[in-house]
């Protein structure tokens, strides 16, 4: 790795007249953290983050003058923000910090460049790019980062203990960086983190579950859960994830590890999606084993009714976790619920129970037989072989019965307010029931999703019922 980058800085006219605008102002600058970092790894950064000796914010308003921008003004945390074609750039005067033990909010004054390395998170985040004149493109990097970057290891500018106790977040972003790069954490600094792993409890859940998603959307996210577990963070925020964890054993027999199993589904999922939620419903889909958990004599360990449990238990979750209470918690409810469905039909490929479970997907079904694949892990390769065998007969039947019936857009041939019309009658109970008894005929395949012999149907029905039209009409569109 080189150490020094004018040819990357001149490449892009914002670092000189970023560092012209510096100098013109007396003032010494650098790129710093994790633009740096990206750089060295090759890998896109939008974000530059600018640091120089003096006022920050003075700095970004020259610079956006000059470039015609807005500026943004944080005051508070003396930063200053300008967005700047595909960039966001944040200007910075150099600073060093203290906290105090029951916040993360820091008391923050004017420091020096090394002062402002010292406080970052990690030695991988803490190397800058000089702008100056004399040293324009130069690589300063006090505490070992570039090293660190070879050997793959993240580890903290100063004492770890004095890192997290200060911001208890970095232990969070510690295991995302470590997950994000497949870095290990140096072991004083892993150490450190289960030691404080507890001081988690006074950071915003906001917070927590940010990295968490990041750590989820990573390249092997078990590895980062993995890491979550064993330092004892998890079980601050997650309980439910690690009551999966471990193998009871009863006359002789014993069931899977629900938590490694969960984690080998999650990285099954990342191979073939990069959708956070679809993740999330792999996280989320044997939540509920531990509590259903049951021994049967004579037959062993089970988990009855698991889907349906943990399908109910995803709003609470999602609502303490601060997850979005919308359509993204209702697609991972709905594939909690259903995960065991495609296997099943695996007994009974009947064009019926296809279609309902094509109903029932709707426009999730092809997220829902990602997880259902990815949900088929054995050590057994025969076993797996089989399972699959099985799966690829039902996906099979289901897009034939989805191309002949279109079940996933299903639409009701006749609108309650047709009925309403046709019957003369008031809106109530009645009106949903001859809609549901007409759903269940086309999905039972007694009659095709056909408008006419949908209403044959409902005529029949409702002469059971007593109704009798008030005005027959064959077309009322």
């Amino acid at each position: 790795m080189k150490k020094n980058f004018k040819d990357v800085l001149d490449a892009e006219p914002i670092f000189r007249l970023a560092a012209e605008t510096a100098r013109e102002m007396g003032l010494d600058s650098y790129v710093v953290g994790g633009f740096v970092r990206d750089l060295l790894l090759k890998q896109p950064s939008k974000d530059i983050d600018f640091v120089c000796i003096g006022s920050g914010i003075a700095w970004a308003e020259a610079v956006g003058r000059k470039l015609n921008r807005p500026v943004s003004v944080f005051k508070n945390f003396g930063t200053a923000m300008i967005h700047y074609g595909e960039y966001e750039l944040e200007f910075v005067g150099a600073r060093r910090e203290s906290y105090h033990h029951d916040s993360r909010k820091p008391v923050v004054e004017d420091g020096t460049l090394e002062e402002d390395q010292l406080r970052r998170d990690f030695t991988i985040n803490a190397m800058a790019i000089s702008l100056r004149d004399q040293s324009y493109g130069t690589l300063i990097d006090p505490f070992g980062g570039l090293e660190h970057m070879r050997e793959g290891i993240i580890k903290t500018p100063r004492d770890p203990e004095i890192t997290f106790s200060d911001d208890p977040l970095r232990m969070m972003r510690a295991i995302r960086f470590a997950s994000q790069f497949h870095f290990d954490i140096e072991p004083d600094t892993y150490d450190a983190i289960v030691k404080q792993a507890e001081r988690l409890k006074i950071i915003s859940m906001e917070r927590i579950v940010d990295e968490t998603n990041r750590i989820i959307l990573s390249p092997l996210p078990s590895y980062g859960f993995k890491l979550l577990f064993h330092s004892g963070l998890l079980k601050q925020y997650f309980p439910e994830m690690v009551a999966l964890q471990g193998v009871d054993y009863q006359d002789n027999k014993a069931h899977k590890d629900n938590f490694y199993h969960t984690l080998q589904v999650l990285d099954n999922v990342a191979k073939v999606s990069d959708d956070l939620w679809l993740r999330w419903a792999a996280i989320l889909h044997d939540i509920a084993k531990p509590v259903t958990k049951r021994f049967e004599p004579g037959h062993g360990w089970t988990f009855h009714g698991h889907e349906d449990k943990g399908a109910r238990m995803v709003p609470g979750m999602f609502r303490r976790l601060k997850l979005p209470m919308n359509e993204k918690m209702l697609f991972v409810q709905k594939l909690v619920k259903l995960h065991l469905r495609p296997i099943a039909l695996a007994n009974d490929v009947s064009d019926s129970a296809v279609r309902r479970l094509l109903f029932e997907a709707g426009d999730d079904t092809d997220a829902l037989m990602k997880l259902c694949r990815a949900d088929i892990t054995s050590k057994n390769a025969e076993k797996v072989k089989k399972y699959l065998g099985n799966f690829e007969r039902v996906e099979r039947k289901m897009a034939d019965v989805e191309a002949r019936d279109h079940v996933r857009t299903f639409q009701p041939p006749i609108t309650g307010d047709e009925i309403i019309r046709m019957f003369n009658i008031p809106p109530g109970r009645i009106i949903g029931e001859l809609k549901e008894r007409i759903k269940d005929a086309i999905l039972d395949g007694e009659i095709r999703n056909d408008r006419q012999e949908a209403l044959g149907l409902l005529i029949h029905i409702a002469k059971e019922k007593g109704l009798k039209p008030a005005e027959l009409t064959n077309n009322p569109s």
